[in-house]
């Protein structure tokens, strides 16, 4: 038996339409899931050393970190790829496979496995574990301490019922310093009560609104403070259905905590103008709500049943008198849409001018309703689950094509940060602050440039970062994906239904909080 074991935790990026791995010298947000993980790895296992390395790829620019995928001397080696997303898949598959190959136990998680079936690439050497990392985080440390693990963790299980969540242990300052701000993402709950049929939260993380103790996120905060952190995002879906919302709120107002942050927020906040005001009260800066869209028909269609196109105009007005950025969500792309409406839709969100605007191309993701629907009607045109990430057509749409609904996307982002909207920005700062602090408006003044930028090249402005860096490709990795799983792509998969244990957690829903967005918690 081995004398220590490492363990070297891994949020994988994505292959991007060239072949590359999306890479970015500077990020936007850290990944959330890996500083969790990470802070559940226990220095100690029977008195076994254990070393712990996390690695989130999107902000790696060499290529060093592969070589922690070898075991060392007398040491066990544990490759954790974790929050693995569709889009991001095949990229864990062939870091898993790189790290089998050199004698490493693996184990890949999150969203995509959770959700879908992977039974056709089980039994190769690389485990797969498809519930919340709570759940078996410490069976598959143990099992690999003792040098081997299971296929399969989780079968028959998904969620924790009571969240028992570790107090993070914050990134290092030299890991923050590959991010433009130094930012920290925090789980207060899990969760999202609504059903809309194009979305993975509630198949990731239930329906019933789970929360960690207040203690354990203050706890954090201090911790994130303490190590630089100056800026958090609450990574929790719908932070107004949080039961436990006014209290975190005013408990950082008393301990003075003086941390920026901002959330997401359903768009029923336009009703709750007293939590707004806490909100800001306790540094909220910027607030993430989800419109999708403004056809009240579409979003029915869609089972958002819960968004109300006429209530947005509220949103805004709340944010903008109460000192925080309005950022609002939306989708291009629905059935029902048209040229038409997507030019419609765009002039109804610049005359309710939210601080910020992001436009995504309605995706079938898998393991969701949606796909479900398009995948039986045989709508599905695209076969290769690295461009399912919400930035390209990968189905048959009725009246739109891939290329037309691509330039609409570029052409959205172009109008709505115009300079006249980022000198509205400015001008609204100074309303809010006084005269205004100059870092706030250079930022407000950059952050409408580099969309514009983006729209000009043709790249997406959230998709994580700035100042691109490629070192590898595909290729370098493909060869090695078929020795190991025999595939050069992965089929479409079939959706995992919820296990019947969960059904009961899955459907006691109510209206207290939400859940890990889409750039989930999703186990390991």
């Amino acid at each position: 038996m081995p004398t220590s074991l490492k363990v070297v935790i891994i949020k994988p990026s994505k292959y991007m339409v060239d072949g590359s791995v999306e890479r970015f010298h500077r990020g936007f947000m850290p990944n959330s899931t890996v500083p969790h993980m990470r802070s559940m790895v226990p220095s100690e296992i029977d008195q076994h050393a254990v070393e712990t390395r996390a690695i989130d790829e999107y902000v790696y620019t060499d290529l060093e970190y592969l070589n922690l995928l070898e075991p060392a001397r007398n040491s066990t080696t544990l490759v954790a790829l974790v929050g693995v997303q569709s889009h991001q898949f095949h990229r864990a598959l062939d870091i898993a496979a790189l790290a089998h190959r050199n004698g490493c136990l693996v184990v890949i998680g999150g969203p995509h496995v959770m959700t879908c079936d992977t039974s056709m690439l089980q039994g190769n050497g690389v485990s797969f574990a498809q519930c919340e990392a709570e759940l078996v985080w410490s069976e598959i440390l143990q099992d690999a301490i003792e040098g081997e693990l299971k296929p399969l963790y989780g079968a028959g299980l998904r969620w924790q019922e009571n969240l028992e969540s570790p107090v993070l242990v914050p990134p290092n300052r030299a890991e923050l310093r590959r991010y433009i701000v130094p930012m920290l993402g925090v789980y207060p709950a899990r969760g999202c009560p609504f059903l809309c049929n194009f979305c993975s939260v509630t198949k990731i993380a239930g329906r019933k609104i789970r929360s960690q103790s207040i203690s354990t996120t203050i706890a954090s905060l201090r911790a994130a403070k303490s190590s630089g952190v100056n800026t958090v995002m609450f990574t929790s879906d719908n932070f107004n259905k949080y039961p436990q919302a006014e209290e975190l709120l005013q408990t950082m107002i008393d301990e003075r905590l003086d941390m920026k942050f901002f959330v997401q927020c359903d768009t029923q906040i336009a009703k709750q103008e007293d939590l707004v005001e806490l909100l800001a009260k306790a540094g909220c800066y910027q607030m993430f709500v989800g419109v999708e869209s403004f056809d009240r028909a579409t979003l029915i269609a869609a089972n958002k049943k819960q968004n109300r196109p006429d209530a947005y105009h509220n949103i805004v007005r709340l944010c903008r008198e109460h000192g925080i950025g309005s950022h609002f969500s939306n989708i291009i792309g629905f059935p029902q849409d048209t040229e038409q409406s997507i030019h419609e839709h765009l002039e109804v969100l610049q005359t309710i001018s939210p601080n910020w605007a992001s436009f995504y191309i309605l995706c079938p993701i898998p393991g969701t309703e949606q796909y479900d629907d398009f995948l039986e009607q045989d709508l599905i045109t695209e076969r290769n689950l690295d461009r399912f990430d919400t930035t390209c057509l990968t189905w048959n749409h009725p009246a739109l094509s891939r290329e037309r609904l691509s330039e609409l996307l570029y052409e959205c982002y172009r109008k709505f940060a115009s300079v006249s909207h980022a000198i509205k920005n400015i001008r609204g700062i100074a309303r809010q602050n006084g005269r205004g602090s100059i870092p706030e408006k250079l930022g407000s003044l950059a952050m409408s440039s580099f969309v514009r930028y983006c729209a000009w090249r043709r790249t997406h402005p959230m998709s994580g970062g700035v100042m691109r860096v490629k070192l590898d490709h595909v290729s370098d990795y493909i060869g090695l994906r078929k020795r190991v799983f025999g595939i050069e792509l992965v089929p479409l998969p079939k959706s995992l239904r919820v296990p019947p244990t969960e059904s009961s957690l899955e459907n006691s829903s109510r209206f207290g909080i939400n859940s890990v967005m889409t750039k989930s918690l999703a186990s390991i």
